[in-house]
């Protein structure tokens, strides 16, 4: 009886060890990929002196209260064509000063917001998408009631593209006229559970569930629950799906998956020989015909 009792406080303890590890494990995990990044990550941008020279900060207030940036850049005469540009992962508004302007040389008023929790936005976390997408819908929100015969782009790269498909699951005004998103990840748990085995070798159970569960203690959601699939599934608006087919960090494969689950108008464009979020820069002329030829089905550039 003595010995049975043993065993039982001994599994009991190995138990709380066990469940503990997992608990530090899972913390690191979230602080290590879902922490706040600050700072200018824009050092290697060609036309960050043209953003610094045109643009201004706007400001909005998010849903749970936190306080967003934008860069805006007004285009000299109202053309009423507005894209709002989701920059990647770690990145900030400043970084997507390249496509800002060539969105402007095509008469867009170009706006590059600081996703939550990067460059001078507020937020304790990365919402990888997910709860971006409700700031999206408030920057469309603060566009539509200056404009309301606003034509809008939304425009994403990485973490920005699949914050645009995010979006497009939601109600959105007619107001958004096309999507354009480059190298977006199928889903949180996808784009984590590839990366978890790529850096660190480990499989997705347990750790990825363990993850999840901090995730929604600390930051108020489910890995699981920030699918860009099942929101394109109900998108509406026009999408342009690209990828470079050289991309590892955000898988290939994750471009047909994408475009097969949206049942809007869609195209997609694939970049031989580019890797992540560098299609635009190994050829930038079969990029930038696409998405214009593209966007103007929907939004007049004349």
């Amino acid at each position: 009886m003595r010995k049975r009792r043993i065993a039982v406080f001994v599994l009991i303890g190995v138990l709380v060890l066990v469940v503990a590890a997992l608990a530090v494990a899972g913390n690191y995990f979230y602080s290590y990929s879902l922490a706040p990044r600050r700072g200018d990550w824009a050092s290697g941008v060609r036309s960050a002196s043209w953003l610094d020279a045109s643009a201004h900060d706007v400001w909005i207030q998010s849903r749970d209260g936190l306080r967003l940036r934008a860069h805006r850049v007004d285009t000299d005469t109202n053309t009423g064509r507005y894209a709002i540009l989701a920059h990647g992962y770690t990145a900030n508004g400043r970084t997507m000063a390249d496509f800002g302007r060539r969105f402007y040389d095509m008469g867009f008023t170009v706006l590059m917001p600081d996703l939550r929790g990067h460059g001078e936005s507020e937020g304790h976390y990365i919402g990888m998408g997910w709860h971006d997408r409700l700031d999206m819908l408030l920057w469309i929100d603060a566009i539509v009631r200056e404009d309301p015969d606003a034509e809008i782009l939304l425009f994403g790269i990485s973490m920005g593209g699949a914050t645009v498909m995010m979006t497009a699951g939601e109600p959105l005004p007619p107001n958004v006229k096309a999507i354009v998103q480059d190298c977006g990840y199928t889903s949180v748990w996808d784009e984590f559970s590839g990366q978890m085995k790529e850096q660190f070798g480990l499989p997705p159970f347990p750790m990825m569930h363990v993850a999840s569960l901090v995730t929604k203690i600390r930051a108020g959601y489910w890995l699981s629950e920030a699918n860009a699939v099942r929101q394109v599934a109900k998108s509406t608006t026009p999408i342009l799906f690209i990828h470079g087919e050289e991309d590892v960090f955000v898988p290939f494969w994750m471009l047909d998956v994408l475009y097969d689950a949206a049942n809007c108008e869609k195209e997609k464009l694939v970049i031989p020989g580019a890797g992540h979020g560098n299609a635009s820069t190994v050829d930038p002329a079969a990029y930038w015909r696409a998405v214009e030829a593209f966007v103007g089905r929907y939004i007049n550039l004349l």
